[in-house]
């Protein structure tokens, strides 16, 4: 199939995008660190500063200096590539526009540290925080993430849920999230497989990388939420998809099965967009419009309107 996009410079950088195809993780992750220093930093914080979380690093942003909604913020990056760092502009425009404080885990990567670490980083930084740890404020506390990152904010609730209900944020944004690491055979997976920045192939090849051994964990509910038995109990979610994403389908199959669930979900496919366009919006004003909507979700949580 033929790619097509209602933004040319979407389809500009999607043509040019190489470094996700390759199987050099090594090379992925110069890459990634060299497009992250070439960019603008991002709007000015009150203060910005390292903090110790109980199984990693993190970074705390503070737009003001009044009290305001925490965000826990996970990465994108195949569980495997990115980091704080490469995140530091989209998370910076995400605490100005949504005028939250955002914390973001630099949690442990793949080969290095295969699955279970990032889920377990992610479920002690939520517990840490709901203890009054590093970033807690009276206010409300939002988890989101991107890409693998919401595939761990989704599986840290669903332990929550489980082992320590009182540790549960007041709401998750999951931004194109890997929801069925399993997934070869959907829609997305197939018309979407090729030509837009992320294939298909990458997606498999990253959540084979982190789950190790032969691939049979990747059905498993403690990696594909969208295998979860149960979604009850779950706080309410707000799932973004980019039409032009592989991994598309499954994240909106998992919104619905939220919603059935009794859990208010809300579900917005962005259109136009491709996987990873919150660190986009230089290449694109429709991108940097699509990033901005997200943050609007986050401040929702402020005035109670989240998820209707």
């Amino acid at each position: 199939m033929t790619p097509e996009f209602a933004d040319r410079a979407l389809a500009e950088f999607a043509a040019a995008s190489s470094a996700f195809g390759s199987s050099d993780v090594p090379a992925i992750r110069e890459a990634i660190a060299a497009r992250a220093a070439g960019r603008p930093r991002g709007p000015e914080m009150y203060e910005v500063r390292e903090v110790t979380l109980p199984t990693c690093p993190g970074r705390l942003y503070r737009p003001g200096q009044e009290p305001a909604p925490l965000v826990v913020y996970l990465h994108g990056g195949g569980w495997t590539v990115g980091s704080v760092a490469s995140f530091d502009r989209p998370v910076r425009r995400l605490a100005a526009a949504a005028g939250a404080d955002v914390l973001a885990v630099d949690y442990r990567l793949a080969p290095e540290a295969p699955w279970p670490a990032s889920v377990d980083d992610t479920v002690a930084t939520l517990r840490a925080v709901a203890a009054g740890g590093p970033g807690a404020t009276p206010g409300a506390v939002v988890v989101c993430g991107d890409s693998a990152g919401g595939t761990l904010a989704t599986l840290a609730c669903l332990r929550l849920r489980d082992e320590a209900p009182e540790a549960l944020p007041d709401l998750q944004v999951l931004v194109y999230p890997n929801a069925d690491l399993s997934d070869t055979t959907s829609a997305s997976m197939r018309e979407k497989a090729t030509g837009y920045g992320f294939d298909a192939a990458s997606a498999t090849f990253f959540a084979r990388l982190w789950v190790g051994g032969d691939g049979s964990l990747l059905r498993d509910p403690r990696v594909s939420p969208l295998h979860a038995p149960d979604l009850s109990g779950l706080p309410p979610a707000v799932v973004v998809t980019a039409e032009h994403d592989p991994i598309r389908d499954p994240a909106e199959a998992y919104a619905r099965r939220l919603a059935a669930a009794g859990v208010p979900t809300t579900l917005r496919r962005e259109a136009g967009m491709i996987h990873n366009f919150l660190q986009l919006d230089e290449v694109s004003p429709a991108a940097a419009a699509a990033a901005d909507r997200v943050a609007a979700d986050v401040a929702a949580v402020r005035s109670g309107t989240a998820t209707g």
